[in-house]
């Protein structure tokens, strides 16, 4: 790209502006600015715009523009080769997705509307969003015919586009992985404001930012007033909740330790017993093994002592029987206590709603439960 070009460029100036060839001659109209917003964190260049050009919506990569200006852009040719506009993930349509909309300013944790978008060229001649002005002036300019259009930026507010997040839940095609964006970087208690002050669908939409995070999500949870509390909850299934808010203490859920060993089923013995000479875990939690189908579903568990006692040369496949005591998570401290007595259990794993392991349950957690506060406090007067 070559030619003079003004230091800043407004995206409501580009959009509905002639699409020039290199010698002046009207090819189209431009419609949008296609940036990319999976390139790095407060990045998003300018991939190029759409256009309407002989009644069809074309693509114009940036490599094809020669000046990018205020009310008119410039092809590098005379005959443009281009296809239909179509969509690729991690793209977003700055007129359409980003203008007029809501986004959320990091830096100030706060909900603030892009009234205005603005792009400027690096020295590298890559074009790249400068930032969003939120204030209502930019909208003004619009109703004045574009050639008299302008901005006042002695007076302008301006937001650097790095401390943007915007949302991009509407945007087909490009629901992003919002997992690694900045939001998450803020307390708690700042994104749990955000959610209030958000519409539902941004409130998800930042609920899903942390979802990874599982204890930062329940922090932001915990943050949140009841009736937002109520409102993203009751959309979610019971074992959804469970895994927001944590398992009552009283069921198997609440009682498991999440750390344990698997294998698939067609490991062999010596495979099993690897992972556990590679594990850290505590003696009660390396005390069975869980032997797993192709879907992850439980088929069987293997005690330590069975396989120590196994040619290593098998596999797990030939010591698995149809014993296999489980409890689910809603399991109650009674239930579980009565299983692991009548088989003599010292660790029994507990299943999800699929019957996939999801943590172990030790003796010791199920006594702790059971034998009576006064009781352990007896005991430990009398060994004093």
């Amino acid at each position: 790209m070559s030619g003079s070009m003004p230091d800043t460029v407004h995206v409501s100036s580009l959009a509905g502006s002639p699409l020039l060839d290199s010698v002046g001659k009207r090819l189209g109209r431009v419609e949008d600015v296609v940036v990319g917003l999976g390139s790095g964190e407060g990045e998003a260049p300018v991939i190029g715009l759409t256009a309407r050009i002989a009644g069809r919506e074309m693509f114009v990569p940036m490599e094809r523009i020669d000046q990018l200006g205020p009310f008119s852009v410039t092809t590098s040719t005379m005959k443009l080769d281009l296809a239909p506009f179509e969509r690729r993930p991690g793209e977003v349509l700055l007129h359409k997705d980003v203008l007029d909309r809501r986004l959320i300013n990091v830096t100030g944790a706060r909900l603030v509307t892009a009234h205005e978008v603005e792009l400027v060229q690096g020295e590298d001649g890559i074009w790249r969003v400068a930032g969003i002005d939120p204030s209502l002036r930019p909208r003004l300019w619009r109703f004045l015919p574009r050639r008299f259009r302008g901005h006042d930026t002695e007076h302008r507010q301006f937001i650097p586009w790095a401390d943007i997040e915007p949302f991009v839940g509407h945007v087909p095609t490009s629901r992003l992985k919002l997992a690694a964006r900045r939001i998450r970087h803020l307390h708690p208690a700042q994104i749990a404001d955000l959610v209030e002050a958000a519409s539902h669908e941004e409130g998800e939409e930042i609920l899903e930012a942390v979802g990874d995070d599982k204890e930062l999500e329940a922090d932001v949870f915990e943050e949140l007033d009841d009736e937002h509390q109520v409102e993203f909850l009751e959309e979610r299934s019971d074992q959804e909740v469970a895994a927001v808010l944590g398992y009552n203490p009283q069921t198997a859920g609440g009682m498991m330790n999440p750390d344990f060993i698997s294998v698939p089923i067609e490991a062999t013995v010596a495979d099993a017993l690897a992972r556990v000479r590679a594990s850290n875990f505590g003696l009660q939690q390396i005390a069975i093994v869980c032997v797993l189908d192709d879907v992850g579903k439980m088929v069987d568990t293997l005690s330590l002592a069975e396989l120590v006692r196994a040619d290593e040369a098998q596999e797990v496949s030939e010591l698995i029987d149809d014993f296999n005591p489980s409890v689910p998570l809603e399991a109650d401290v009674p239930e579980v206590a009565r299983i692991m007595s009548d088989y003599n259990l010292t660790a029994m794993p507990v299943l999800d709603a699929e019957r996939r392991p999801v943590g172990i349950i030790a003796v010791d957690d199920v006594l702790e439960l059971l034998v009576p506060e006064e009781w352990r406090w007896r005991a430990g007067a009398g060994r004093d």
